[in-house]
């Protein structure tokens, strides 16, 4: 059990890394404007549209396995340590102690 949760935190980790990469290699809405203008020259060799794709799907699955690698751990870890819920160990209601002035 403790190698898998490992992996999962690995995976977690090199995703998080991914995403966090292709999310600032995207361009702007407002970069948009300058390519209608003759402004595409500083674009990659997959020409604007390809790599808006291409950006776009990566973006899109390595979303998709973030939130997927965020819920198994977090099953994991409830099923490694039991149900910790804070509403369960509530105690009394602690007020605020009042000052003897």
């Amino acid at each position: 059990m403790n190698f898998l949760v490992y992996f999962v935190i690995a995976v977690h980790v090199i995703v998080c890394l991914f995403l966090i990469g292709v999310v600032l290699l995207q361009q702007g809405k407002a970069a948009d404007l300058a390519g209608a203008f003759g402004g595409a020259g500083s674009q990659t060799a997959f020409g604007p549209r390809a790599a808006a794709n291409m950006l776009t799907r990566l973006t899109t699955w390595s979303a998709v396995i973030f939130m997927v690698t965020s819920i198994t751990l977090t099953i994991l870890y409830e099923k490694s340590t039991g149900s910790h819920s804070v509403l369960d160990q509530s105690t009394h209601s602690s007020a605020p102690a009042k000052s003897g002035k």
